[in-house]
């Protein structure tokens, strides 16, 4: 498989900082040392004219990390204003010592009072990464006013207010700009809500030794554009269209034909050998003439279906599928065949309404039809999506790709992946149909389901991306990506 970069929950990362100290001979308060030289050395990476610096420290290692940062922008020659969170006195010895080092050096510290003086850059340290509640009503108060000042904020290990492990805030959280992880790679900077907040991630070990992935196990691992390559291989100079799969397109319900041709030509951008359309005989003659390559067929009823369904290799159902009885029906001859299939739009509703295990399937769920699957809400589903992509796994023992910022690929006994790419402009519809015919396309083209999954969700938002720089993310449509597709699915 690809590089991919580990990430991990609050509590296997604070085992590495005991690991640290207890096993390696590191002193609590030198790793403190290092994080804020590490953030100071970042702040004046970022913001080199920035000479006015504001610091919000809270009571624990992560106001510590503060002082230290504060004490070397004040030696620099900076003008330092230090603001202590509502009872954020040091709990801990090397953050007290930190405290104690800033006030040696002629630093002083002011109580937050409701207001907060003009600078050109804040550095919140206030929460480290144990925060699952909402902030104190005073702490609350500080964010809000850092949030108000309109100035760029370098967020410390995760922006104060964000649950580390889930990616989600349950009260206000820290706009940050910009967000320095120490030690690891925490999960939830890098999906939902958090995509919102953290700005640029950056990690930094802190000069500890590369992390042995067998000795600590990743909680998640992310995925970013460099590592679509490991996927797809060059192709051999005497291959032929049989050897990279057939994919069947069953959708486009009256007035829905669309649906079924985005997710096509999105099968045949990535590379499959023969991409075929089941649709209704009213979008027959539109779909021949938009993109003639895909084979398109009227099929009225499951007994029409049954033999192009013995011909594909690979099924992508769901596309314009709708909820009424063709759509259930031609949903049931398919999932009987056994044959791997991409659920995606209306296939997922109605798989909600009558579960059933999937082992050979690909769900691609929004939010919305997440919370569908598991019967609950979509602020449940957005709350912890790590939690709920595994559950649908679980449920429907199935690779689910949950979509959104930060899309989340799943499977019963795999450790979830993190898509590393993407962009809001993809937030239109059409965009799940293309991603299901990449995903039916890398399958047919011999990836196994979670790798087609993982992989086919990478490539998918990489082509967004790569579309959002020709003309912006706002107007974005699903098939500006297809150039992109063909492009990124043929690596250097």
């Amino acid at each position: 498989m690809a590089d991919m970069f580990p990430l991990y929950r609050a509590d296997q990362v604070r085992a590495m900082d005991r690991r640290a100290i207890e096993q390696w001979g590191i002193p609590a308060l030198e790793l403190m040392t290092r994080a804020g030289a590490a953030a100071w050395a970042l702040l004046q990476a970022k913001w080199p004219q920035a000479r006015r610096i504001g610091v919000a420290c809270g009571p624990g290692n992560n106001g510590g990390d503060g002082y230290v940062l504060a004490r070397l922008a004040r030696d620099a020659g900076c003008q330092v204003h230090l603001v202590s969170a509502p009872g954020g006195s040091p709990r801990r010895n090397p953050a007290r010592a930190a405290l104690a080092a800033w006030r040696s050096s002629g630093g002083r510290v002011d109580s937050f009072d409701g207001m907060l003086p003009d600078v050109d850059v804040w550095v919140d340290a206030i929460y480290g990464i144990g925060l699952s509640r909402p902030p104190a009503d005073a702490v609350r108060a500080l964010i809000e006013r850092i949030n108000a000042s309109r100035r760029p904020v370098l967020a410390l290990d995760v922006p104060s207010g964000l649950d580390a492990d889930r990616g989600h805030a349950p009260g206000v959280v820290v706009q940050a700009h910009t967000t320095l992880s120490f030690v690891a790679g925490k999960r939830g900077l890098y999906t939902g809500q958090a995509r919102d907040v953290d700005g640029d991630v950056r990690v930094d070990r802190l000069g500890l030794p590369p992390i042995d992935t067998d000795q600590d196990p990743p909680a998640a691992w992310l995925v970013r554009d460099k590592d679509l390559s490991a996927w797809l291989a060059p192709r051999h100079a005497n291959a032929h269209k049989g050897e990279h799969g057939h994919v069947l397109c069953i959708g486009g319900e009256v007035g829905m034909g669309g649906a079924v041709r985005l997710c096509a030509e999105a099968a045949l951008r990535t590379g499959v050998g023969l991409a075929s359309v089941a649709t209704r005989s009213a979008g027959v003659a539109a779909l021949v003439a938009a993109r003639p390559e895909a084979m398109t067929h009227a099929v009225e009823d499951a007994q029409a279906l049954a033999p192009l369904l013995e011909r594909a290799s690979v099924l992508a159902v769901g596309p314009g599928l709708g909820q009424g009885a063709w759509g259930r029906a031609l949903l049931a001859a398919s999932v009987a065949t056994g044959k791997p299939v991409v659920l995606d739009a209306d296939a997922l509703n109605l798989l909600a309404a009558a579960p059933a295990t999937l082992p050979q399937a690909v769900l691609t769920p929004h939010p919305g039809e997440a919370g569908r699957l598991l019967g609950c809400s979509t602020a449940d589903v957005q709350a912890d999506r790590f939690a709920a992509a595994d559950a649908i796994a679980m449920r429907y023992q199935a690779v689910v790709v949950l979509k959104g910022a930060g899309s989340l690929v799943a499977a019963p006994g795999r450790v979830p992946v993190v898509i590393g790419a993407g962009n809001p402009g993809m937030a239109t519809g059409g965009m799940g149909d293309v991603l299901s015919g990449v995903i039916a396309s890398l399958l047919a083209q011999g990836l196994p389901a979670f790798e087609a999954g993982v992989a086919g969700a990478l490539l998918h938002a990489t082509a967004g991306d790569a579309a959002a720089r020709v003309d912006g993310e706002r107007g974005l449509l699903p098939s500006d990506l297809f150039p992109h597709l063909r492009r990124l699915a043929n690596p250097a």
